[in-house]
């Protein structure tokens, strides 16, 4: 019994390294073993600054199709083999990682592809440079908060011991513009809590949270659901310092705000307590922006 089932085994294992093998032959065939490339230096942002505010970007990756066939996801800069030759509709689309999660990439739902015919040749490289992407004309936002007037769309909670401020005019704080705002917990102001100032429908679409931020102590940002009769805070993301350098991080809001039903509107939060061993603290945002798809 037991011979007999040795010689199944090995004769599906003989079985499956044929298909393996004449699969792999198919793809090389002919000519299509020797790749012709394309380079990718990086991808920058473009925006209308008045409607789409900051054009701060972190786009690491570049989604790649020929002809609609997906060629991979690589990291920036790219040098990209691709087994074709001629002319070919070549997309690259702009990715991400998702709350700034090496392991959680995506190509962002709100970008516009790079779309170009390519002439493609074996070995040769077609050097694209460094691509520029803008927001998709479908891509709504429900709030742009710069820090660049006297009104902050952001109100503090009854429980929270400090509030947010500007940053002043020319200040080294300051990631761009003429302010940033300012979260400073010390001894006295120890725990820091704000949510935006109004309501926003639930849609059916994806619905992110951009921002940049500087921070020598941890926070957290998350949700505020409110159903008819039931206010849910959820907690998703918990940030931490970023080592005197500023960051641009994509939060993904989708995934909760559909998790409880019967919730309809929503806000976000940060939360922010002042770390023990700490005296003083900062936390520092800017170019906050909530976006979805326009269902219009």
């Amino acid at each position: 019994m037991r011979i007999c089932f040795t010689r199944c085994a090995n004769l599906f294992f003989l079985f499956l390294l044929l298909i393996l093998s004449a699969t792999s032959c198919e793809k090389f065939t002919g000519s299509q073993h020797i790749p012709a490339y394309i380079t990718i230096d990086s991808c920058g942002l473009t925006t209308n600054l008045s409607t789409q505010g900051s054009a701060s970007a972190s786009i690491v990756d570049a989604w790649i199709y020929v002809d609609d066939q997906q060629i991979g996801v690589f990291q920036l800069p790219a040098r990209i083999p691709v087994l074709m030759e001629g002319i070919h509709a070549v997309s690259v689309l702009p990715g991400i990682k998702v709350n700034g999660i090496a392991a959680t990439r995506m190509s962002y739902p709100f970008f516009t592809p790079y779309e170009a015919d390519i002439q493609l040749r074996e070995l040769d490289t077609a050097a694209l440079g460094v691509l520029q992407t803008t927001y998709l004309p479908t891509t709504d936002f429900l709030m742009i908060e710069a820090f660049e007037g006297i009104y902050i769309a952001l109100d503090t909670t009854p429980r929270s011991s400090v509030a947010i401020v500007l940053t002043s005019p020319g200040s080294p704080m300051t990631f761009e513009g003429n302010h940033s705002g300012l979260i400073a917990l010390d001894t006295a102001a120890t725990l820091f809590e704000c949510v935006n100032d109004r309501d926003f429908i639930i849609p059916f679409a994806p619905v992110f949270l951009e921002m940049n931020f500087w921070a020598d102590n941890a926070f957290q940002v998350g949700v505020f659901l409110y159903g008819t009769t039931l206010i849910q805070q959820v907690p998703i993301l918990n940030l931490n310092h970023t080592d005197g350098i500023w960051k641009k991080i994509y939060v993904d809001l989708t995934s909760t705000l559909n998790a409880f039903p019967g919730m309809q509107k929503f806000r976000i939060f940060f939360l922010a307590r002042k770390e023990t061993q700490l005296i003083h603290s900062q936390i520092i945002l800017d170019n906050l922006k909530i976006i979805t798809r326009s269902t219009k």
